[in-house]
């Protein structure tokens, strides 16, 4: 197997193993790769001390609690809820995924991503999930639309104080496409409308925005001057154009949404359409829309 796409520290690893271990690990069946890294974790957990524990309690970023007070934040979701669309169904998500279910269907290296021993991965964005859970409804329903809020663990750093885990509440719609940019229209409606309710009621005093992005899509840009942008206008939290956002180029199709608190300046929320219900159901017709807010982010600057 080649190299070249290695990091530094995995080409010493493997460099450090005996000729061709790579190259028989990655033939081997993968139930057999199971069982042996099952018994590695079982023969090195049976070193571990007491003292051992504490020691990564402190020391590993992935295990140490959150600074968000719950109280705060079950209020904050409660109310989320409660604000939700009575056509959206809410799940209780697993905190485990397929492995993949990020880097299968977006350009996300699973480097990012804390990977388990038995072909699962910690959920590390809802929204992949919802999608997933999305594909199979929409074989027996017209459109869906689903909701979830979940704790998420990343294994990228993101520098300061930032933990690599925290709660999302995210939203996913599915429709089959009806031509001239119309349901990503509604979809996108659907997806603002609720994220400006949120806002006015919990964060009004932060100064809320929503943002939008075209990405090289010229239906997409006619049906926001035309369809959406009208249906939003006046309300209490404004709609901003943000042309030179570039972030997530790739990664949504189309269009990107944001949203912020302190006039911008702070995003606790993205989402954007993307082409991932149309992968899992192999129909190109498919239109999909994710988007999420950081609660605990939310919570910190909500109206007191």
């Amino acid at each position: 197997m080649g190299g070249d796409e290695l990091t530094d520290t995995e080409r010493r690893v493997w460099t450090a193993m005996p000729a061709g271990t790579r190259s028989a690990l990655a033939d081997l069946p993968a139930t057999d790769l199971r069982t042996l890294l099952l018994t590695v974790a079982r023969d090195r957990a049976a070193t571990v001390r007491p003292s051992d524990v504490v020691r990564r309690w402190h020391e590993d970023r992935f295990v140490r609690p959150a600074r968000a007070d719950p109280r705060a934040l079950a209020q904050i979701e409660a109310r989320l809820w409660q604000l939700l669309p009575a056509d959206v169904s809410g799940l209780e998500l697993s905190p485990v995924v397929p492995m993949g279910t990020c880097s299968g269907v977006a350009p996300v290296s699973q480097n990012r991503i804390v990977t388990t021993m038995r072909a699962s991965e910690v959920l590390s964005d809802p929204t992949n999930a919802l999608a997933i859970e999305a594909a199979v409804r929409r074989r027996r329903s017209s459109e869906v639309h689903l909701a979830a809020a979940h704790r998420v663990l990343r294994a990228q750093h993101f520098g300061g104080d930032w933990s690599a885990h925290f709660r999302l509440f995210a939203l996913v719609s599915s429709a089959r496409d009806a031509g001239s940019g119309n349901t990503e229209a509604r979809l996108l409606i659907r997806h603002l409308t609720y994220w400006r309710t949120v806002l006015a009621e919990l964060a009004s005093a932060s100064a809320p925005q929503l943002h939008v992005t075209v990405f090289d899509d010229q239906t997409v840009r006619q049906r926001l001057d035309d369809t959406v942008r009208p249906a939003l206008d006046g309300g209490p939290v404004p709609l901003v154009d943000e042309p030179e956002r570039e972030r997530g180029r790739g990664y949504y199709r189309g269009c990107a949404i944001r949203i912020t608190v302190q006039g911008g300046s702070l995003e606790i929320g993205d989402g954007g359409l993307t082409d991932w219900t149309a992968q899992l159901t192999g129909d190109a017709k498919e239109r999909c829309l994710v988007s999420c807010l950081a609660t605990e982010r939310l919570a910190q600057h909500a109206d007191r």
